[in-house]
Formats: structure tokens, C-alpha cells, sequence
């Protein structure tokens, strides 16, 4: 019995006893005062219905495009995705981002070829330029609406990416966010290489695997602003003709072909630098071409890439491929080995600081008009896996960039396969005709019986009327 049938019901009871002065509520309270103290009063629910009725409902949490790799291998693992936007934390910086960089070692995170791989899924993505949109406690570099490029440990590819404020650099104004996206891996990673590892100077010569991918335009842009510097470059033949015109490379030599004797032909003593992103069998062979006093610098092992899923044999075959050197043989030959990993440097040994003043030299040298980055091509994030492939086949000269804001290209019918589903319909009909027609045939006989069964029913039941009708003119 709800509340309010029970209130008059109380008040009719005449014998009813009511607390008197002097004694304690608590202990002579009505049964309709118990029932409101555990039910609660009128008043506190309707005040409870107003306030429940007040509350603005909650919204679900924001949404934003993503490139997220769902399991390593193939590009079927690479999918875009909607994830919800990243939470601010204290000391980090919130990014809309503008333009994204794809670098090789992209390729490696997707095949899981890399030390320390991240847990899937995850977002991929290694650098990226945008606007500042928030800054979380403790920031003071950056403000709301900054211009920047941003070096995060993953999850660079989506339309809004929390860095901590160490890994995000200041661009110039007059700098594009492509440009900025195509210079922050590449140009640290060769302006390292040329001027704090091999300390190169006028005179010297320098040979330069997969001269005509990002990093290796950024090596050749950097070393023509040192003077009298021979650059001998290896990439695919098909790159040959493009990289001429650009007028750069002093010699270009194929990839695959016995380039070691080419270079002797032309500088007999060999060369004084090489910087080998391959790694493998090109290692023994670059090694060959040094000078005395000459530098080998290994910063990449793209040779373990050679499918489109992992491959361990490929991985064993690429490191079994090098001869092992050892320091006496370095002290009796005056040669150097040397190695960089950027990744390494930036997350796992402190070079943070010293990546930023990398970075402000670099962008020093694009304001001087030395250097200017090469695009390859843009792609939308929906085509990334495309945009993977390309850099995977070694087709792109310079550097292939992610737009956020573009459209994907509109995805063409493959006309085998229209024909394939006309054909399967055109089938798919035939046989449903011809379960229909025994369904039809066995419906007309089914209907043929139940008429000639309905028709003996009457005559049988016109006979029996016939008879009736002779008796009864018999007795009558």
C-alpha cells in the first residue's frame, strides 16, 4: 500500500495515540512517519524528479580518425579507425594536426621488426606538425594556437595527438606543416649523420645508399652546402632520371648492379664517407670503397624488410651477411665504424636537448633558403596503405606526407569482380527458378487432388440425397 492511501486511513483511527510532550520522537513515530523516512518525504522526491530533470544528459565522448595497426604483418593490420580523443596530461601538449611524415621505419613498426615494438592495437606515426590546442599543467614553451612539429613515440597519425612538450619543436611562420612534417625525422637524422658523425668537409667524397628516398634527398641537400663535395649515389634504376634533373648527385649508380667498381673507375682510391640505411651484404661491400681516415656509418636495416609480412629468415640473412670486424683490424686499417639510431637517442639516452638544437639549426638553414624538402606525394589517411606500399616498392623520391583533411581517392569497381557478382546473381536466379517450379508443380497437384476429392464428396453426398429422396416416395 503506497503512502497516500495509507494517510487518511491513520487519521480516522480515534484510539490512535500521539506523541505527547516530553518523549522522544524517534520512538513513537507513526507507521506513516516510517514509511516517508525510508521512502522519503513528498517534498525530497519531487525535489530529486527536478533536480534528475535538471541535469543536462551526458554526452559521449569525442571521437577522431585514426591509423591505428590492429596486429603486425601485412597491411590488412593497418586500418583507420575512430578512437577517442586523447586526455591531456600535465606536461604534455595537445595537437591538431595538420600534416604527417611517413618515414621506413614506419614499415617496420607494421611488420614488428623493431626492438620494442608497441602492444597492438595502437596508433602508428612517428612525427607530425599541426596547431597547438591546449597545454597541459606545467607548460610554458607553448601556447594555444603555437605552429609546431612534434616528435611522439607513436600515435602521430590521427587528427589530435597528446606529446609531451620535450618532443615539440616551434616552426617558422612562413613554413608549411608539410614541409615541417617532411624535414623534422629526415634532416635530423642527416644533418647528424654528415656534420656530428662523419664531420664532413670540403674535398671530401661521400657514397649514400637509397639516395633518392627522404633522408637521402636531405643528405644531398645538406652536403651541397659544404663546397667541393663528390656525392656518389646508389638507388633503382627508375629514380635515375628524375634525380638527374634535380642535378644534386654527381654520379648515380644502380642498386643491385656491382656499384663497387663503378666508383673505382671514377675515384680509384675509394671514398671517404658511406652512409648505409640497408645494412646486410651492402655492408661488406661499402666497406671495401673507405679511404684510409675514411668513416662507415650504419643509421637503418631496411634490407630486413623484403615482403609484406616479417620475414625471420630475412632478419637472420641481413645480420649473418656482415663480416665481423674487429678493433685491431680498425687500428691497422685507420678506418672507423660508427652507428645511430635517432629513436634510441631521443626516448631511451636523454638526446633530447640535443635534438633541439638540431632542430633550430635546421630550421636556420630553410630560412637561409639552403635546403628544401622534397615531397614525394600526400595521401589522406584512408590511403595510407597505399602510401606504405609505394615507399615499400622504393618508388618515392623525397618524402611521402599524410593530410589529415584530404579526401581518399574514390575507390574504382575492379571489373572482374562486377563480373563475377553478375555471374554469381545471374546463377544464384537460375537456381532459385528452378526451386521454384517443383515448389509450383507440386502446388498444382496438391490443388488437383483437393479438387477431385471435393467433387467425390458431393457427388457422394448428392447420392445419398438421391436415395433419401426414393424412400421417402416409397413410404409415402
Amino acid at each position: 500500500m503506497t503512502e497516500t492511501t495509507e494517510a487518511p486511513a491513520a487519521a480516522s483511527q480515534p484510539d490512535k495515540k500521539t506523541p505527547t510532550e516530553g518523549t522522544n520522537p524517534d520512538a513513537s513515530s507513526t507507521p506513516n512517519e516510517e514509511q516517508q523516512a525510508a521512502n522519503g518525504s513528498p517534498e525530497k522526491k519531487a525535489a530529486a524528479t527536478e533536480e534528475k530533470e535538471a541535469t543536462p544528459p551526458q554526452e559521449p565522448p569525442k571521437e577522431m580518425r585514426a591509423v591505428v595497426l590492429t596486429g603486425f604483418g601485412g597491411f590488412k593490420g593497418v586500418k583507420i579507425l575512430k578512437k577517442p580523443e586523447p586526455t591531456l596530461q600535465a606536461g604534455e601538449v595537445l595537437i591538431r594536426v595538420r600534416s604527417c611524415g611517413l618515414n621506413f621505419q614506419d614499415l617496420m613498426v607494421r611488420l614488428g621488426a623493431i626492438d620494442s615494438p608497441p602492444k597492438t592495437p595502437c596508433i602508428l606515426g612517428l612525427e607530425c606538425a599541426g596547431e597547438v590546442e591546449a597545454v597541459g599543467e606545467g607548460v610554458e614553451n607553448f601556447k594555444v594556437g603555437d605552429r609546431v612539429v612534434a616528435l611522439p613515440e607513436f600515435k602521430a597519425w590521427a587528427e589530435l595527438v597528446t606529446v609531451p612538450a620535450k618532443y615539440v619543436y616551434h616552426i617558422p611562420d612562413e613554413m608549411s606543416f608539410a614541409d615541417a612534417a617532411a624535414i623534422a625525422i629526415n634532416y635530423v637524422v642527416a644533418y647528424i649523420l654528415l656534420f656530428d658523425l662523419a664531420s664532413i668537409k670540403s674535398g671530401k667524397s661521400l657514397l649514400l645508399h637509397s639516395a633518392g628516398g627522404g633522408v637521402g634527398q636531405a643528405i644531398v641537400q645538406l652536403a651541397r652546402t659544404i663546397d667541393n663535395v663528390q656525392v656518389f649515389g646508389v638507388c633503382s634504376k627508375n629514380k635515375h632520371e628524375a634525380l638527374k634533373a634535380g642535378g644534386l648527385i654527381d654520379h648515380l649508380l644502380e642498386r643491385g648492379s656491382d656499384y663497387t667498381n663503378e666508383v673505382r673507375k671514377i675515384s680509384p682510391e675509394g671514398v671517404d664517407i658511406v652512409l648505409d640505411c640497408l645494412c646486410g651484404e651492402e655492408c661488406n661491400r661499402s666497406y671495401t670503397l673507405l679511404k684510409p681516415m675514411g668513416k662507415y656509418i650504419l643509421y637503418g636495416s631496411s634490407n630486413v624488410v623484403t615482403g609484406e609480412t616479417k620475414s625471420f629468415f630475412s632478419v637472420a640473412r641481413s645480420w649473418w651477411q656482415v663480416d665481423k670486424v674487429s678493433p685491431i683490424k680498425l687500428f691497422d686499417e685507420n678506418k672507423s665504424l660508427a652507428g645511430f639510431n635517432l629513436r634510441h637517442l631521443l626516448y631511451q639516452q636523454d638526446g633530447v636537448e640535443y635534438v633541439k638544437n638540431t632542430i633550430e639549426a635546421i630550421f636556420d638553414l630553410w630560412k637561409d633558403g639552403k635546403i628544401k624538402p622534397t615531397i614525394d606525394s600526400t595521401w589522406a589517411l584512408e590511403d595510407v596503405a597505399e602510401a606504405m606500399q609505394k615507399m615499400h616498392d622504393r618508388k618515392n623520391i623525397g618524402k611521402i606526407v599524410l593530410d589529415p583533411a584530404m579526401e581518399p581517392k574514390p575507390k574504382p569497381a575492379t571489373p572482374a569482380k562486377g563480373k563475377a557478382k553478375a555471374k554469381k546473381e545471374a546463377s544464384e536466379e537460375k537456381n532459385g527458378d528452378k526451386e521454384k517450379k517443383p515448389e509450383n508443380e507440386a502446388e498444382k497437384k496438391e490443388e488437383a487432388n483437393d479438387k477431385e476429392a471435393t467433387e467425390g464428396e458431393a457427388k457422394a453426398a448428392e447420392k445419398e440425397n438421391g436415395e433419401a429422396t426414393e424412400s421417402e416416395k416409397q413410404s409415402s
